[in-house]
């Protein structure tokens, strides 16, 4: 016990809690936008490799990091708009769909790495995001503009869903999109443009840890974290303020059991440290999903004209 309180008094373990909740956070956001409109896009563990190699490709070619960003985001949204596709466009299951665009996506950028760097064993570097020391504010001053970016998407995110039109018209096509048809509503237009949307923020969370995070690009990166955003999604209740604590959750377990392996006595397996923070997510998302209200269309294809 006493360990753990140290670990917690230690400023630096918050900052690896914001840190590691960030590209959590982005990954949750895009997941959550998606869903909203009724489409659940199991593509992002590819999308988020894909933006993480093509964002640091760009800047490793001489671009500046914003570039590589936004290289990162057009990389999430010509992945999503492939499985829009597929899913809206020709009504196919929306799991198979975005399982193929996970396996096309991850041996793309794994292609691609091998064709561009085909005699490196280590995989070279860049300068990455500085941290906003310029910033008076303790912890997130220690973070990179990455993840001020993330934190202001929330309320962003949140207005655009519950207080514009747009947003309306997003969350009537994901729970009853005959109704929103009925009401003028451009269903499968709307759907296709949150799954393009959602997966540039895949993208961007991706790029986060080959720009921010880490300053290379290495295989096995993304390790099965956008997976843990679709299951935040529902802890989250489609809601953008539930995503920011359920990453900020999970990121804290994950911080955790890092420094309690590294504390540790030996008495106790690492193995068990590994897997804490997935047992006690686990338990958290059981707690939660029973009374979580999910969009009613969601994986359902929607067809114009049918009833």
């Amino acid at each position: 016990m006493s360990d753990v309180m140290d670990i917690l008094a230690n400023a630096s373990f918050w900052v690896a809690v914001l840190r590691t909740a960030t590209p959590l956070l982005l990954g949750t956001l895009g997941v959550l936008l998606c869903e909203r409109a009724g489409v659940l896009n199991l593509g992002i563990e590819g999308i988020m490799v894909a933006g993480a190699f093509t964002g640091w490709l760009t800047v490793y070619a001489g671009h500046g990091l914003w570039t590589g960003v936004l290289v990162a985001a057009l990389t999430g949204a010509v992945l999503g708009s492939l499985h829009a596709w597929l899913t809206v466009g020709l009504a196919l299951s929306q799991h198979v769909s975005g399982l193929g665009i996970t396996m096309l996506a991850t041996a793309l950028s794994y292609y691609g790495y091998r064709v561009s760097f085909p005699k490196v064993n280590t995989p070279p570097t860049i300068t990455p995001f500085e941290a906003m020391d310029w910033l008076p504010i303790p912890i997130l001053g220690d973070q990179t503009a990455l993840t001020l970016l993330a934190l202001l998407l929330v309320p962003l995110l949140a207005w655009v869903l519950f207080r514009t039109p747009l947003g309306l018209a997003v969350r009537m096509v994901g729970e009853n999109p005959q109704a929103a048809e009925g009401q003028g509503v451009a269903v499968m237009a709307v759907r296709s443009g949150a799954i393009i949307a959602g997966s540039a923020l895949m993208g961007v969370a991706g790029a986060f840890l080959t720009l921010s995070a880490f300053n290379a690009f290495f295989f096995n990166m993304v390790n099965g974290r956008g997976w843990i955003c679709v299951a935040l999604v529902v802890f989250a209740s489609w809601r953008p303020g539930k995503a920011l604590l359920g990453a900020l959750l999970f990121a804290f377990f994950d911080a955790l059991q890092l420094r309690l392996q590294q504390s540790g006595d030996g008495l106790v397996p690492y193995q068990f440290y590994l897997m804490l923070p997935y047992l006690l997510s686990i338990l958290a998302l059981v707690l939660v999903a029973r009374k979580a209200a999910y969009p009613q269309a969601l994986m359902k294809p929607y067809r114009k004209g049918e009833r």
